[in-house]
């Protein structure tokens, strides 16, 4: 499945709109990452166990989103945009959505 932030795929012509594809997931931290957060706020650095939450997050929505387009018959996913936005302390939704598409 190709996925593109643009709205065209060079080198391919987009023959079909299938629709709009998304995937979500909401993610809660724990007391150790604010632990760990709470200890690079005073030092300095990465926090690596938010940076794994994410990267986790992001690759659960793509997943999800992928899923959703091929079910359509897409072959590929157009526009691809991220958002988050706050659920409750401590849990965020993380989303990202797009156009399905086939191309030739």
């Amino acid at each position: 499945m190709i996925l593109v932030t643009t709205d065209e795929i060079p080198g391919r012509k987009i023959v079909r709109v299938m629709g709009l594809v998304q995937g979500s997931s909401v993610r809660a931290r724990h007391i150790g990452q604010d632990l760990t957060a709470f200890m690079k706020n005073l030092t300095g650095g990465e926090i690596r166990p938010y940076t794994k939450l994410l990267a986790e997050a992001r690759e659960q929505c793509l997943d999800r989103m992928r899923t959703e387009a091929a079910s359509m018959g897409a072959n590929a996913i157009t526009g691809v945009r991220f958002s988050s936005t706050d659920i409750s302390d401590g849990a965020s939704e993380l989303i990202v959505y797009g156009t399905a598409v086939v191309t030739e």
